[in-house]
């Protein structure tokens, strides 16, 4: 896999986000191919979201499921910029303390790329010790969150377990 668009010699930076499949899935961004990642009202996950720059890669992460864990790979495909959503008065999403002069909120844009042949359970994460420093197997409910490159190379090949990829 070529995790960079072509002439970006930066290495990438890892995350993991949380979506309740329910709301959003990775079927739905395999389905759509992209998708703006809206709605995050916590300020160190959206302080988290302003660090992404295009082609980091992130763990598509089904959270509040039967089990949650790790069902993918998206790329960030644009960085991050005001939450328009906040501003709307009919959106669930609504702020009324953001405004366009004052945004509070912000957004990415990711796109697919990648499904896991199978699915890694929290629970897996969690009982594995090499995985004892990732956030999500700790406590945390933050919905962005960094991911060392180790971790994340090591939850990609769990997921890739009986592929050939």
């Amino acid at each position: 896999m070529n995790p960079m668009p072509s002439g970006d010699m930066r290495m990438p930076r890892y995350w993991l986000m949380k979506s309740e499949p329910g709301s959003y899935s990775l079927d739905d961004l395999e389905r759509d191919g992209s998708t703006c990642w809206e709605g995050v009202r916590n300020y160190q996950a959206r302080n988290l979201m302003r660090e992404m720059r295009v082609g980091d890669l992130v763990l598509f992460y089904h959270s509040n499921a039967n089990p949650p864990g790790a069902a993918g790979i998206a790329r960030v495909e644009r960085e991050a910029y005001p939450d328009h959503f906040s501003w709307d008065q009919d959106s669930r999403y609504f702020d009324p303390k953001s405004s366009q002069d004052e945004p509070r909120w912000w957004m990415v844009d990711l796109s697919f790329v990648e499904r896991f042949t199978r699915f890694v359970p929290l629970a897996e994460l969690k009982a594995d010790p090499a995985l004892g420093g990732m956030i999500v197997t700790g406590k945390s409910r933050l919905s962005v969150q960094p991911v060392d490159a180790s971790d994340f190379d090591a939850v990609v090949a769990l997921g890739r377990e009986g592929s050939d990829a």
